[in-house]
C-alpha cells in the first residue's frame, strides 16, 4: 500500500504577487475551490510584496473573471508578506521572479527559503493589471496549474 505524506491531510499554501489584488487573490480562490471540490483539507490565502493594497478587495477584473468560472473572490483582503508567513505556510508559492527574490530576501533560514518556489513550473504569470485583456488568460494559466497541484494528491 502507498504511504501519502502528511501533507495529503493538511496543507497550507499561500500564493503570493506584487500587490495582492490580481493574481495571488487568482490564484488562492482556484486553489481553495478546486482543494475543498477533492475533499483536501487545505488552507490557501495569498499575500503581496508590496504594501499599497493592504485591506483592499482583489481588483474588480480579478473578481469578475474568477466569477465567470463559479469561484468568489470578492471577500479577500490583501495583506502584505512579512517573515512571519513563513511559520504559517507549508509553501509559498509567487507569481514571478521579482515576487521570489522578495520573499526570499525575507527568508530568515534555509527552511523559509524551502518552501519558496515559483508558482508555474516554466515562466512566470503576467502580471494583467495594466492590460484588461489579459485577466482571461492569467486565469486559465492559474487554473490549469491550480488542477495539476491537486491532481498531485
Amino acid at each position: 500500500m502507498r504511504h501519502f505524506p502528511s501533507i495529503f491531510a493538511f496543507m497550507k499554501i499561500l500564493m503570493v504577487c506584487l500587490g495582492n489584488i490580481c493574481r495571488s487573490p487568482l490564484a488562492h480562490g482556484v486553489l481553495q475551490h478546486y482543494a475543498t471540490q477533492k475533499g483536501l483539507p487545505w488552507e490557501v490565502d495569498s499575500a503581496g510584496t508590496g504594501d499599497w493594497h493592504i485591506g483592499q478587495a482583489p481588483d474588480r477584473r480579478s473578481i469578475a473573471v474568477a466569477q465567470k468560472y463559479g469561484i468568489d473572490i470578492s471577500t479577500q483582503r490583501a495583506q502584505w508578506f512579512e517573515p512571519h508567513l513563513f511559520d504559517q505556510f507549508d509553501q509559498i508559492l509567487v507569481m514571478d521572479r521579482n515576487n521570489l527574490r522578495d520573499v526570499l530576501a525575507q527568508a530568515r533560514n534555509v527552511a523559509d527559503k524551502a518552501k519558496v518556489q515559483l508558482f508555474l513550473t516554466e515562466g512566470e504569470v503576467p502580471d494583467p493589471y495594466y492590460d484588461d485583456n489579459l485577466f482571461e488568460p492569467v486565469y486559465r494559466l492559474i487554473a490549469d496549474r491550480c488542477e495539476e497541484i491537486v491532481v498531485r494528491f
